[in-house]
């Protein structure tokens, strides 16, 4: 086997926020919250030098100066929460397709984080530009304001500090206490999106069973239990940001009521007084936001969190050689699968070989294993214990790649919304017309897609919906052979089509097999098999017999109808 280059794509890790717009919102939060004294200093000149004075000159010159510090100090923190949506933005640009590709394929250790992995993401690009963000930013500042409120008096500068300790100390209770109904919200949210999906994924057989209204009662049972979640949640930041609110305005006015005393006792100026005040309120302001829109900061973090375990799962896939395209020959050695989530495999120590240019008929009853083998085949599920070899190399040393080489066709054949063109290429962005034609042509679906009101350029609809189940068959098995694969899985290929397209479909297994391709069929009925070389007889998810197709049917006489004629529940192993 000879390989070429390394292949361009490498593990994904989140990436690091950009420095530069990160200094630049740094430099920002400085200078905005400098500027947040502006107010202060306007009122220490105004009750000491300007009343005193009875300068109007001097109150207009202020007026006008904080006139100018204000419109900067605005226009300052407007400016950095552009920057932090465009940050989170460029974050969740980075990170869309590579968290889409890891949802499709995540690793074992990470699917639970995979499940919520863009919603995650779209929470963490909303809060870098959220006013709670700048808040955790501005919070630093705090030991400014109290500094200065020392200042003024001793007595001022503590009151302060015991405030903001009050107000940190409701904020962590808040953060303990509404840890575990967050993630009781969270889950509750998922689980009902999760389950109104596959509702929506099944409306034909809600629909035409008439199961609606249960449905929708049991969605509605799934989405209160949500709700309720939320609501408790809303309920208990609710309560906390208004204790933090009310509890802040009384410090300002604490602080008042002592500054005042104070000025009756002539240990400080009024303009002293209204500035502690003003500088209070601006160092607890953080708080009170943070506290406030608790509910999107933990949101974010959690977010941020999952993120980060999804992304060491998938950093931790080796970088991959890339394989030239392999020959027609594959190996399937001591093969042992236990689907994703279940304990038990349904298929044990399968072993078999086939050549190129030969096609074979995998068959037994319902639960015999022929759906797990054909995932195992096509790289969807992985193999517990042995292994699957195709053209010398183990199939998950092609990584990516093994779809280019493996055409698949499953029972349920999901098309998008998009032409038969597109579908056919695989959603390619760039189809290559000559490629799908030939596709087409080989998997006799040609006439029937010229057939359609546009042709090769006809819409098909959400699902297909457009379509016949014959037509989707037909356009799911010449996407199977788009790009003339080297081995073919065709898991129930006649399940949805008439005598004139299960014919069709012998004669797209007999053009694999002259091209020098391996076919594998997993099949019920007896046409369905007619074209193959060699049979596999799978029973209780060990291989039963496996060898030429007349004296592997021959030997299994008695079984033969049972096996092969029975007709099969979709979605059966």
């Amino acid at each position: 086997m000879q390989h070429t280059k390394q292949r361009a794509q490498v593990a994904f890790a989140m990436p690091a926020l950009p420095k530069g717009p990160l200094i630049l919102v740094t430099v920002f939060t400085i200078v905005v919250n400098l500027l947040g004294l502006t107010g202060s200093l306007f009122m220490l000149q105004v009750y000491d030098r300007v009343l005193p004075g009875h300068s109007v000159p001097t109150l207009v010159m202020l007026l006008l100066a904080v006139a100018a510090l204000l419109a900067a100090m605005g226009g300052l923190d407007a400016v950095r929460g552009q920057i932090g949506a465009r940050i989170g933005a460029a974050l969740q640009s980075q990170c869309d397709g590579p968290l889409f590709l890891a949802t499709l394929d995540p690793p074992p250790s990470a699917a639970r984080e995979a499940a919520t992995a863009l919603h995650d993401l779209e929470a963490v690009r909303r809060f870098l530009g959220s006013p709670q963000m700048f808040a955790l930013l501005d919070l630093p500042f705090a030991p400014l304001f109290f500094g200065l409120i020392f200042l003024f008096h001793p007595l001022l500068g503590w009151l302060a500090i015991t405030g903001g300790f009050l107000l940190v100390a409701i904020m962590l209770v808040n953060q303990i206490s509404s840890r575990g109904t967050g993630e009781t919200s969270a889950r509750a949210s998922a689980t009902a999106a999760r389950n109104a999906e596959l509702i929506r994924a099944g409306a034909d057989t809600v629909r035409s069973l008439g199961m609606s209204g249960n449905a929708a009662s049991r969605w509605r049972s799934d989405r209160d239990r949500a709700l309720a979640a939320e609501i408790d949640l809303g309920d208990r930041n609710g309560g906390f940001g208004a204790a933090v609110k009310a509890l802040r305005m009384f410090l300002q006015s604490a602080m008042l009521a002592l500054a005042a005393w104070l000025v009756l006792r002539a240990e400080m100026t009024a303009g002293g007084m209204i500035a502690s005040s003003i500088l209070m309120g601006r160092a607890l302001a953080p708080v009170e936001q943070i506290v406030g829109g608790w509910s999107q900061v933990v949101r974010a973090h959690r977010g941020w969190h999952a993120l980060k375990v999804l992304t060491a799962a998938v950093g931790a896939r080796p970088r991959l050689t890339r394989l030239n395209p392999p020959e027609a020959r594959l190996v399937v050695s001591d093969l042992t699968v236990v689907p994703p989530g279940e304990s038990r495999s349904t298929l044990l120590r399968a072993s078999f070989a086939v050549g190129p240019g030969q096609a074979v008929g995998v068959i037994g009853e319902s639960a015999a294993g022929k759906s797990t083998l054909a995932r195992a085949l096509t790289g969807l599920w992985h193999p517990t214990a042995g292994e699957i070899r195709l053209g010398g190399a183990k199939i998950d040393q092609y990584g990516d790649d093994l779809a280019r080489y493996v055409g698949y066709l499953p029972q349920d054949v999901t098309l998008f919304e998009a032409s038969v063109t597109e579908n056919i290429a695989r959603l390619a962005e760039v189809p290559d017309d000559a490629a799908v034609i030939a596709a087409a042509t080989e998997a006799g679906a040609h006439e029937v897609i010229l057939s359609l009101p546009k042709g090769y350029d006809t819409p098909v609809g959400h699902s297909g919906a457009k379509l016949s189940g014959g037509q989707r068959q037909r356009i799911g098995l010449a996407r199977a052979l788009y790009g003339a694969p080297s081995l073919v899985i065709l898991d129930e290929p006649n399940s949805n089509l008439d005598a004139p397209g299960s014919e069709a479909v012998n004669a797209a297994i007999r053009a694999l097999k002259a091209r020098g391709a391996i076919v594998i069929v997993m099949a019920h009925r007896p046409a369905a098999i007619a074209d193959c070389d060699l049979v596999l007889i799978l029973k209780q998810g060990q291989v039963a017999a496996f060898g030429p197709r007349d004296e592997v049917l021959k030997a299994n006489v008695v079984n033969h109808a049972r096996l092969v004629g029975a007709s099969r529940p979709a979605g059966a192993t």
